[in-house]
Parts: C-alpha cells; structure tokens; sequence
C-alpha cells in the first residue's frame, strides 16, 4: 500500500512540474528537451572547430530558434557559427548576435 502511494504522488508531482514547465517557459516539456539537446550539439561543434574563439560563443535555444551571443575576431567566424547552429535539425532559426572585435 505505502509503495502505490508513493508512486501516484510521483505521478502527481511529475504532473504539477511538467504543467509548471510549460506555464514558465511557454514550451512544453519536449519542446524544452529539444531545445536543451540543440544548444548541447551546437556547443560541441563549435568546441571541435579549430578558432578557439567560437568556444567563447553563448548558445541558448528557445522553441527552436537558436541565439548567438559573444564576441568573435571577424566576420568569417561570425558566419561560421551561423553555419554550424543552421546544421542540426530542429532549429527553426538562427539569431546571431555575435559581436565582431577584440578580445575583452
């Protein structure tokens, strides 16, 4: 008995969180581990890229568009990581916000 109150208060919290998580973000559940599995993706291509400064790239992924914040050296590595979020499938846009110049 104790073990199936347990679980159906499991299922009701599971319930409220999810329901939570949507009334939050405006996504659902899905929605937002599709969106966390995007930005992961992105953020290991541009951790393989040789220019050590697309790791200095934010990624965050909302409803499949994909923002790019930070700073790059030049415009080739701008549209390079434009490229690389335009890549995986799910992303319904692509943001960049990447700023061209020095290092701070």
């Amino acid at each position: 008995m104790a073990m199936r109150y347990g679980r159906s208060s499991l299922a009701v919290l599971l319930a409220v969180f999810l329901a939570a998580c949507q009334t939050l973000t405006g996504s659902t559940a899905g929605e937002n581990i599709d969106d966390a599995r995007i930005t992961l993706a992105i953020k290991t291509k541009l951790a393989e890229e040789k220019a050590a400064t697309l790791t200095r790239i934010g990624v965050k992924t909302v409803q499949g568009t994909v923002y790019l914040t930070g700073v790059v050296d030049n415009d080739e590595l701008k549209r390079r990581a434009a490229d690389i979020a335009n890549e995986f499938e799910g992303v319904r846009e692509v943001v960049n916000n990447l700023k061209v110049g020095p290092r701070q």
